[in-house]
This record gives structure tokens, C-alpha cells and sequence, in this order.
């Protein structure tokens, strides 16, 4: 017990804490719930989108939204564990419900809610916790904001070619939702993992 406490006492006279604990604001713990639920909705609708695309015969949308319900489900699990990681508390909250509406319709809304946060949601988010040096959070917020411009891409050519849409395969890296239609020479262009950790999404 006595040398735990000279311990503390020469580390805090040399500008070391004893415990080195990760933090960030409030507004950066409350922006990653919001990011949390979002991408648990996300993911939740996109699933459901994929099943209406199959019944209304467009069975490549179909797959579309399933890689991106997947991708959704690894943000939405990295942001939770930043929160945990910066000793926040994960709120708890209830899916919305979802009412798919025709295929079309689907990617529209798709298109809007992917482009939100691409060009408004992330960056603000972003910018405070670049402002609190919380690494935990910039990096899974980093890892979102590079796959939401590739859905946004994605569906904007599925809803332009629908009807005629090409056979396409999509890949998620597992490590950070990148989605991408091939698989990258070596790494993934977001997280910088192994080509090994995308898997393919049917």
C-alpha cells in the first residue's frame, strides 16, 4: 500500500497521472448516442428496405441494402463501444418503426438520410471531438463518415439505373463499414486493415 502511494506521489510530481483515463465532453458523449441510435435505425431500416426490394422484384437493391444494414451494424457497434471506452453511459432507446414504401421511394429517403450525415451530421460531430482529443470517438466517427459517402454514391446509381440495375457485388470491411463493390488491392482504403477483413454481402 505504502510504495502504490510513493508510486502516485512521483508520477504526479513529474506530470504523470497514476491512472491515465479516457474522456470527452459531455456534447461528444451525447453527439455518439445520437450517432449510436441513428446508425442502430439505419441499420434496422435498411434491413427492412432489402426484404421490400425483393417482394417488389429488384433483387439487386436488395443486396445493396443488406451490405448497408451491415455496415450500419459495425458503426453502430464502434460507436458504442467508444462511448463505453471514453466512460460514457449508452443510452437506451427504442427502434423506430419502419414503414417501407416502394423501391424507389426507399432509395430517395436513403439518399437523403446518407447525405445528412455525410455532409452535416459527421463533420459537426467530428469537429468536437477533434476539439476534446478524443481519439476513441474520432476514429469510429471518421470510420462512418467515410462509408455514408460511398452509400450516398451507391444508392444515387442504384435509384438512377433501377430497373436495369447491373449485377453488382458489394463488400463491408468488418473492422469499419467501408462498403466498396471490390475488394482493395491490400487495405482497406478507410481503417488501413487487411483486405482479409471485408466480407462479401449477399
Amino acid at each position: 500500500m505504502k510504495k502504490a502511494i510513493i508510486c502516485a506521489l512521483v508520477l504526479a510530481a513529474v506530470g504523470i497521472p497514476a491512472f491515465a483515463a479516457s474522456s470527452a465532453s459531455t456534447q461528444t458523449i451525447k453527439n455518439l448516442n445520437a450517432a449510436f441510435q441513428g446508425e442502430s435505425n439505419a441499420s434496422n431500416r435498411y434491413a427492412a428496405f432489402a426484404k421490400a426490394a425483393d417482394q417488389q422484384g429488384f433483387p439487386q437493391v436488395a443486396r445493396l441494402f443488406r451490405a448497408t444494414s451491415a455496415s450500419e451494424a459495425i458503426h453502430r457497434d464502434t460507436h458504442k463501444a467508444a462511448i463505453i471506452e471514453l466512460g460514457g453511459t449508452v443510452e437506451s432507446f427504442k427502434l423506430d418503426e419502419v414503414n417501407p414504401g416502394t423501391t424507389a421511394d426507399n432509395l430517395k429517403a436513403s439518399i437523403k438520410g446518407e447525405s445528412y450525415e455525410r455532409d452535416t451530421m459527421y463533420p459537426g460531430f467530428l469537429a468536437t471531438a477533434k476539439a476534446d482529443d478524443a481519439k476513441a470517438a474520432i476514429r469510429t466517427l471518421q470510420f462512418a463518415l467515410a462509408a455514408e459517402k460511398e452509400h450516398a454514391m451507391l444508392y444515387q446509381q442504384a435509384l438512377d439505373q433501377l430497373g436495369k440495375n447491373p449485377s453488382q457485388d458489394y463488400f463491408v470491411c468488418q473492422v469499419c463499414g467501408m462498403t466498396l463493390t471490390e475488394l482493395p488491392a491490400k487495405k482497406c482504403p478507410s481503417c488501413r486493415k487487411s483486405r482479409d477483413e471485408f466480407k462479401l454481402i449477399n
